[in-house]
């Protein structure tokens, strides 16, 4: 019951659940075509036929961000699920290797990734394999990997001085053992946070590419393309801009208020704090 009294959770959970919404109903309905061009209609303001009016070619602004949330979910999700694959064994690995010199290469490794620009490595990945969601999806995945690695081996580290894990250490569990059964739970709920949060970044690392020219590729509809094509519109037609403006900062938004009700709803500590 305690996350009914979390506002930045409910909020942010109801607005990430219209996004998410969106995104479903695409699969079986948009009120338009968005692959059908009507250059008799272009740049119609909003109106009962077009909610959102209507972009340069004449294609439903509403359909356009409805099928846009689809991409945003897909590179954003499958982004941040790389990197957390990648990153959390990593971490542990570092941790139940402190000091040794597995720490030591899995550490200044992610030095060296984290010392580059997250979008000017993407744009670079992007740039050398070609544009397209999935090399999107794999620049995404790369910056977010040392974020989980480094978060699971801080967390992690805090956890094997304490007794429960000595205990197992005496019992003669291996330190892999340890740390999926010991560890990795103690850990999960940090995670969870972190991983909403990475959400929220993979959303507007996915429309700054597609922005770019490296994101999702035509007739694919994506939010950050939509952007870039509004961009010489905005004197005549400002709602081209300002609807899948507006549809990214919701949806950031929604994530970032969930991630952080999603924190002082899991961590004991603030939970001990408010009692």
């Amino acid at each position: 019951m305690r996350a009914f009294r979390s506002p930045s959770l409910i909020g942010g959970g109801a607005l990430s659940t219209l996004f998410l919404l969106a995104a479903a109903i695409s699969y079986v309905w948009t009120p338009y075509d968005v692959t059908q061009h009507a250059i008799a209609i272009r740049l119609q303001p909003p109106s009962a036929a077009h909610w959102l009016g209507t972009d340069q070619l004449g294609r439903d602004i509403l359909s356009m961000l409805m099928m846009g949330a689809r991409i945003s979910i897909a590179v954003a999700l499958v982004a941040v699920g790389l990197g957390m694959a990648a990153g959390v064994p990593l971490g542990l690995a570092a941790a139940a290797r402190r000091g040794g010199w597995l720490d030591e290469i899995i550490m200044r490794a992610n030095d060296i990734i984290l010392a580059f620009p997250a979008l000017l490595t993407a744009v670079m990945i992007t740039a050398v394999f070609g544009p397209g969601a999935v090399n999107a999806i794999i620049a995404i995945g790369i910056f977010f990997t040392p974020v989980f690695a480094r978060l699971a081996r801080g967390a992690a580290l805090s956890l094997w001085t304490l007794d429960f894990t000595l205990a197992a250490r005496v019992a003669g569990k291996s330190r892999l053992r340890i740390s999926l059964e010991h560890i990795l739970p103690n850990i999960a709920n940090l995670l969870v946070v972190q991983g909403t949060i990475s959400f929220a970044l993979g959303i507007l690392a996915e429309a700054g590419l597609a922005y770019l020219g490296f994101g999702a590729q035509p007739p694919t509809p994506s939010w950050g393309r939509m952007l870039a094509e509004a961009q010489t519109l905005t004197a005549i037609a400002p709602h081209v801009a300002i609807f899948p403006g507006l549809a990214i900062v919701v949806t950031v938004l929604g994530l970032n208020l969930m991630g952080d009700g999603l924190r002082d709803l899991l961590d004991p500590r603030l939970r001990r704090s408010r009692t």
